[in-house]
């Protein structure tokens, strides 16, 4: 895979009359050039891609989408108070700001496993002598819970 994503052009005034009268846009030059064999196991080519823009977000965000409460943990969750005084005012309860944070960090945590080859070694003892199933669909589980927030929230993923 090859890919070369340019700088957003700077966006002038008269760009707008110059789309107008000669069919002219500045556009972000981007050049993907994909490989047979980077689809075979995708998830495992975008990972390593995906995981250290979702870290530069969370340093850099300047702001929060809604999240809904079902897809946080009860600790985050507003009171019907503050969400009604939301509705009145407009302003954010105090978790606002948190909720997100906890649910990039759950994405944050599925892409950095699914970059660990071995995650799976966490649950078998030397030589096998042990296995935990449990843990292991524990933790299978809160992995494919961060890919399904990832995709939920996809649309959200902005700065």
């Amino acid at each position: 895979m090859r890919v070369k994503i340019g700088p957003y052009p700077n966006h002038r005034f008269y760009h707008n009359w110059l789309y107008k009268w000669f069919g002219y846009s500045p556009k972000q030059k981007i050049s993907v050039k994909i490989h047979k064999y980077d689809t075979w196991s995708m998830d495992n080519t975008l990972a390593p891609i995906i995981l250290p823009m979702l870290k530069q977000l969370k340093e850099t965000k300047h702001g929060s989408p809604s999240v809904s409460m079902l897809d946080i943990p009860t600790s985050l969750h507003a009171t019907r108070e503050q969400l009604d005084q939301c509705e009145k005012t407009g302003e954010t309860d105090p978790q606002f700001f948190e909720r997100w944070d906890w649910i990039l960090e759950e994405i944050i945590w599925a892409f950095e496993q699914k970059c660990r080859d071995d995650w799976e070694g966490d649950y078998y003892g030397e030589n096998f002598e042990w296995f935990d199933r449990d843990g292991m669909k524990e933790h299978q589980n809160r992995m494919s819970n961060g890919f399904r927030l990832f995709g939920k929230y996809f649309e959200s993923m902005w700065d």
